[in-house]
């Protein structure tokens, strides 16, 4: 399951290194919780929990079903 978050993450990442951003995985938890890291701009940017959540987890979510959630730690 790991490689396929990390596939759903390689599909986004253009767009978020195209705003000098990036992002990260840390860990996919034993209750399907994936933990990232944002990284560059996203890094405290405003947006960055929205980018998350309409972004990020959608994209993963969608392509892995099993994935309860996305938090960035």
């Amino acid at each position: 399951m790991m490689e396929e978050v990390k596939a759903a993450l390689d599909g986004i990442r253009p767009y978020l290194q195209a705003d000098g951003g990036d992002i990260s995985i840390v860990e996919l938890t034993d209750d399907l919780i994936v933990k990232v890291s944002l990284q560059g701009a996203c890094k405290g940017c405003p947006m960055s929990m929205q980018t998350l959540k309409n972004g990020v987890e959608m994209v993963i979510k969608t392509q892995v079903p099993a994935v309860k959630d996305v938090v960035a730690v």
